[in-house]
């Protein structure tokens, strides 16, 4: 009797001690995907301006009157990230304030605008007021979105301070709208990109480490 007692014992000890080794290797496993998974940027369409071209300068006129240009050699020594939204897009009055305060994040350097079309403006203003962006140029322009090749919402533009298009895309996440902004600061056009040159970097370092132990 004590003897099986004793045998179940180790046995049971020797199950534990196996499992914890397996979840110490699944544990290792996930957090080396987690390393190899691509961030979610921005999904870049094809059509439209190329980023890296020079934007053509647009001079409008925002819903409270105010005039503005947009785009160009001649800009401000600030940044213009573009969102463009609609009264009838669910997903962009839930982007709005995440776009509001990731700007505000970027302590100066650039400005929010937003872009929209429609023939009822009284609906823009009501949205205006409602999404409490009355502080923020607000375009009501059809011509702004088709010189960007604007085809579904929400997306966003951002322009550099010297009027060259930086980065572009559909955006839905304040992810998305970072990767923007990332895709400016590295001078890489989409995050996908980026971790490419991230992961070919690693397999080349790997490939002349193995060449030298080799030799």
């Amino acid at each position: 009797m004590v003897e099986t007692l004793v045998i179940s014992n180790i046995v049971l000890w020797v199950i534990l001690v196996v499992l914890s080794l397996l979840v110490f290797a699944l544990t290792r496993q996930i957090g080396i995907l987690h390393e190899r998974v691509a961030p979610a940027g921005a999904l870049q369409p094809t059509t439209g301006p190329k980023v890296g071209e020079l934007t053509k300068q647009m001079s409008l006129t925002a819903l409270n009157g105010g005039i503005h240009n947009i785009g160009g050699a001649e800009a401000n020594g600030l940044a213009t990230f573009i969102l463009f939204i609609s009264p009838t897009c669910p997903v962009c009055k839930s982007l709005v304030p995440t776009a509001k305060s990731l700007i505000k994040s970027e302590q100066g350097r650039m400005q929010l605008l937003f872009g929209s079309d429609g023939e009822d403006l009284e609906q823009h203003k009501n949205y205006v007021k409602d999404l409490k962006i009355e502080n923020y140029p607000y375009f009501v322009s059809q011509a702004l979105g088709m010189s960007y090749q604007v085809s579904k919402l929400p997306f966003a533009v951002l322009i550099g301070a010297d009027g060259t298009l930086q980065s572009k895309g559909l955006v839905n996440t304040r992810e998305h709208l970072e990767s923007l902004i990332e895709s400016m600061d590295s001078g890489i056009a989409t995050v996908q990109e980026y971790v490419k040159s991230q992961l070919d970097s690693t397999d080349k370092a790997y490939e002349a480490s193995a060449a030298e132990q080799t030799s």
